[in-house]
């Protein structure tokens, strides 16, 4: 059992017999009446997130999450495959806790797996990742002062948006949130 005063982003509360992820939280005392907080809540198992007011004091359950480094080995097209960094022990996750972020993954790349009650729960991606452009059309003369951009497929198969004078075999970085291109790495 944890109170309001307790909360922080990442803690995990069961509510109605749900893992609800905290993602946002912030105390309020008005000038008049009681404290209370109000969160954002992320539902572990669909994603969904809603709004929630709690009055200041008040004991929620909370969920105990072991939060495990684990490197991606391989995908065999239904689940991506992970090995346990400390045990060496292999697990299968399903292709819905990976998200759209998986594209972005080469292997041997180290994520972070939730566990509750030893099934996981959802997957941490890293925020960065840095591929290598396999192809994409080389940008025109002129089109270099407009700020336009032009797809490239990365390595890892996933197609992205980038700036004109990207060339194929530049490695860049890429946002896994949301598959945007971020900057170019210098070799």
């Amino acid at each position: 059992m944890a109170t309001t005063a307790d909360f922080k982003n990442g803690l995990v509360l069961k509510i109605d017999n749900k893992l609800q992820q905290i993602v946002e939280f912030q105390h309020v005392k008005p000038g008049k009446g009681p404290a209370f907080v109000r969160t954002k809540l992320k539902d572990v198992v669909s994603g969904k997130v809603v709004d929630k007011t709690f009055n200041a004091g008040v004991k929620v359950e909370t969920a105990t999450v072991d939060r495990r480094d684990m490197t991606y080995l391989y995908h065999d097209g239904e689940s991506f495959v992970l090995m346990d960094e400390k045990t060496f022990d292999q697990i299968e996750i399903g292709n819905h806790l990976m998200g759209n972020g998986a594209n972005f993954l080469l292997e041997n790349t180290t994520v972070q797996v939730s566990f509750h009650e030893n099934e996981p729960l959802f997957v941490e991606l890293p925020v960065t990742v840095e591929l290598k452009v396999e192809h994409t059309d080389p940008g025109l003369q002129g089109d270099r002062s407009t700020g336009g951009t032009k797809p490239a497929t990365l390595e890892t198969g996933a197609e992205v948006q980038v700036p004109l004078f990207i060339e194929t075999g530049n490695v860049l970085k890429i946002d896994t949130r949301d598959g945007s291109y971020v900057s170019r790495v210098n070799n």
